[in-house]
């Protein structure tokens, strides 16, 4: 008979640091601290921990969330393993869920979580969010859901959690979707899931990635720097519906000339982008000159999915533009 396995694997973050009360600063420390918060695991063994690496999560790299995926996909195809758990920083987790959620094809649950209070301090959330994470994991309903995010008693859908507040434990949000779920006291509850499943060859991300945010006035000098330091793709925050200040262009042209694709998105946090105003860096003009536009996504998410669908640019932005459509 199958057992209910769940690993927990850790990558540091704040749910393994501790407050200095004298300097009141949070610093990282062993990841004992996990290991502590096990006996709040008794009642749903067997859980096995796994310690894969212990770094605050603005260190985070996608050759290392290459290795995690990896390195997860391991205990996915281990039949006695019926879910994951990653403990996470904060700051990126919403990269790094949305990077395994378009590479990882099991149908078994892969939840992160996290915390916004360090472990010695008062009211801190990652025993709880710890706790909640692993029960998810073990539910059966949870299955075929893509990566899940576990935060404050919400459930939350990789591809549209963000983080929202600087310092909330509230923090992770899902903008115009909502949470899909809700841990209880009783039972884990989803009240919708996620229609697209989105999946693409488990092969190393492209790096070289840039992210700009458009803002009045803003010229191309960034689109340049990017260019001439041989980056091999750039994701745009525009204007509203998808616009640019006209003295983007230049810089715009000269990406699509050298086969750089250029993907736009919304630096609006809700909406889609599209190709509606037929004006000097409108939509319209920008989609003329081989932008591809975004189908929803955050600017840092655009990013990853350009990291994880470049090795698909072979003739054009066609070839790119059917992925972004997803």
């Amino acid at each position: 008979m199958m057992m209910n396995k769940v690993v927990v694997i850790t990558t540091g973050g704040t749910i393994a640091m501790s407050e200095d009360l004298r300097s009141r600063t949070v610093k990282p420390i062993d990841q004992d601290t996990l290991d502590q918060m096990m006996p709040f695991l008794e009642d749903y063994r067997p859980v096995q921990m796994d310690h894969f690496i212990n770094i605050p999560s603005p260190h985070m790299t996608p050759e290392i969330m290459y290795q995690l995926a990896l390195h997860m996909n391991q205990y996915l195809e281990n039949k006695d393993v019926s879910g994951i758990v990653i403990t996470h920083g904060t700051d990126t987790l919403e990269e790094t869920a949305y990077f395994l959620d378009l590479l990882i094809t099991s149908e078994k649950p892969v939840v992160l979580t996290g915390a916004m209070r360090s472990s010695n301090e008062l009211g801190a959330d990652g025993p709880l969010n710890l706790v909640n994470s692993v029960r998810v994991a073990k539910d059966p309903t949870s299955r075929g859901k893509g990566v899940l995010v576990v935060f404050n008693d919400e459930i939350h859908a990789a591809r549209y959690v963000t983080k929202t507040h600087t310092s909330n434990v509230a923090t992770f949000q899902s903008p115009a979707n909502g949470p899909i779920g809700t841990v209880t006291k009783k039972g884990i509850r989803f009240s919708h899931a996620p229609l697209i499943r989105d999946n693409y060859p488990l092969v190393p991300p492209n790096g070289k990635i840039g992210l700009i945010k458009a803002a009045v006035g803003m010229d191309d000098l960034l689109i340049h720097t990017y260019i001439d330091n041989n980056y091999q793709g750039i994701v745009i925050e525009a204007l509203g519906q998808g616009n640019l200040p006209p003295k983007m262009l230049n810089g715009i042209k000269r990406a699509v000339e050298n086969k750089i694709p250029i993907v736009l998105v919304s630096r609006s946090f809700n909406g889609f982008v599209d190709d509606v105003y037929d004006y000097e860096g409108g939509g319209k003009q920008l989609k003329k000159l081989g932008v591809i536009f975004s189908n929803g996504l955050n600017g840092q998410k655009a990013r990853i999915k350009l990291m994880v669908t470049y090795h698909l640019f072979k003739n054009g932005q066609e070839d790119l533009q059917k992925y972004f459509d997803r």
